[in-house]
């Protein structure tokens, strides 16, 4: 994903709220951002009959993004059949190749693939019940399809959807680490990223909470707890973007916090001199 890109964007209607089409030049790579409400018109289009992957975006009751990532052999047939059994989603992003290459067996492992994903960047609640299986591919296809993952991430994310996206993969390695050793056991390792501050894999939170814990926090902080992005002995198991610095230094400390201050490099700056 090195180097400049040339994306094409077709906004139907000029109103990015419906029904947007995107391409990556030189890439067989075609997606469709969808609404709920807008799959008649996608189903307009003949390639929305094409097999592919999708992906249902929405938001749980404690705001959290939430994503199912499913597989078909007809888009538009298997988004319709979500109208009625899928209530926790708002847009679908279907996922084809404009030339129709995609076979069974590839879409089985494009779905297992973009699962794993989504699950190791932990930045969304996926709402599969179980993993897709994942089907056995040619070399050759795996190559081409290792080609067609990355210009799909590539995609989704200018659409504003950063799911499959790892922290190493976006983060600039011109910027320090910043730490966090307070009380109750608290070792935290951060680090600024695009779109928040990331906690990483193998940071300790405290194991309990002040009393003026804010509520926010101790909702989050279950939830990481519940999803096991944080284990039992309270470690990260994952690098988790946080919205701010300050979110991220409460569920590391366990009670409110300035991450602007509470965050500092081994030499002792703070997060604020970076900002």
């Amino acid at each position: 994903m090195s180097g400049d890109k040339i994306i094409q964007m077709l906004i139907f209607e000029g109103n990015p709220n419906k029904l947007i089409m995107c391409e990556l030049s030189n890439s067989n790579v075609r997606i469709y951002k969808v609404s709920r409400n807008e799959l008649r018109e996608f189903e307009k289009r003949g390639d929305s009959k094409n097999t592919g992957v999708y992906f249902l975006f929405g938001k749980d009751d404690n705001n959290n993004i939430t994503i199912y990532v499913g597989e078909a052999e007809s888009i538009i047939q298997r988004l319709k059949q979500h109208l009625t059994n899928k209530n926790y989603w708002n847009e679908a992003v279907a996922v084809i190749s404009n030339n129709d290459f995609l076979n069974k067996a590839h879409i089985k492992y494009l779905e297992n693939e973009f699962h794993s994903l989504a699950s190791e960047a932990a930045r969304a609640v996926i709402m599969n019940k179980s993993t897709p299986t994942r089907s056995s591919i040619s070399e050759y296809d795996e190559t081409a399809l290792k080609g067609f993952i990355n210009d799909t991430k590539l995609l989704v994310n200018t659409l504003g959807y950063k799911v499959f996206d790892l922290v190493e993969e976006n983060s600039d390695s011109t910027l320090p680490l910043f730490y966090i050793e307070a009380a109750r056991g608290a070792k935290g390792i951060g680090k600024i990223v695009p779109d928040g501050f990331a906690v990483l894999k193998g940071s300790v939170i405290t194991s309990f909470v002040t009393k003026s814990y804010p509520s926010g926090s101790e909702k989050k902080r279950s939830f990481l707890l519940e999803e096991g992005i944080i284990n039992e002995s309270y470690v990260f198991l994952k690098d988790y973007v946080f919205n701010s610095p300050s979110s991220a230094a409460e569920i590391v400390m366990g009670r409110s916090a300035n991450g602007l201050t509470e965050w500092k490099t081994k030499d002792g700056k703070i997060l604020k001199e970076f900002t």
